[in-house]
């Protein structure tokens, strides 16, 4: 704990200057508020230590999405194997409409995917094999745009959900490479179905 000296407790020296050193000390006080100030502008308010960002991926399902509107469906081949629902929140919906590019901040895009499996109920009434629906779901994926959040990888926060799950850092890592690809759509690959 600190203590003061008792020289420091005598303000007999107060009168001798006339008050020039209460003008000394208030100076003394006012400049270490302005350092104190400023040393507690620098740090990070985010909760992050300093030059470390918010992560590139989204880690929450956006409320409400499997109310969204339909903007293309989408089918997988190869390992993947599936199909999906593309789905946009209003503000995707407008900009798709609207051909805007860059999409603006506050779009979400949902992909929905399923493996598919044949219909044997709609294989029956067209007399052949040639129908298939959605199966168990392989995953839900996000995209929410936050320019600012999310500058490092190109203004999107990307997600990835098994069983309602987010998908790990190492695993995520892997998208903003791959939508690097579609820079000219700004980073997109759906495009609207008319």
């Amino acid at each position: 704990m600190w203590r003061l000296s008792p020289e420091l407790m005598d303000f007999s020296w107060q009168r001798s200057t006339g008050g020039t050193g209460m003008r000394q000390i208030a100076f003394l006080l006012i400049a270490v508020a302005v350092v104190v100030g400023a040393v507690a502008s620098m740090v990070p308010s985010s909760g992050h230590a300093a030059g470390e960002a918010d992560p590139i991926f989204v880690t929450t399902t956006p409320s409400g999405y499997r109310d969204w509107q339909w903007i293309a469906s989408a089918h997988e081949a190869g390992n993947l194997n599936n199909f999906g629902g593309i789905l946009g929140n209003d503000v995707a919906i407008k900009a798709y409409r609207e051909k805007t590019l860059p999409f603006p901040d506050g779009s979400i895009i949902a992909a929905l995917h399923y493996h598919f499996v044949p219909s044997d109920q709609n294989n029956k009434v067209f007399g052949q094999a040639q129908s298939f629906v959605p199966g168990l779901p392989t995953n839900i994926q996000f995209m929410v745009k936050d320019s600012t959040k999310y500058a490092a990888t190109g203004g999107w926060g990307f997600g990835h959900f098994n069983d309602g799950k987010p998908a790990d850092a190492a695993f995520m890592k892997s998208c903003f490479p791959c939508h690097e690809k579609a820079s000219g759509s700004d980073l997109v690959f759906t495009h609207y179905a008319p």
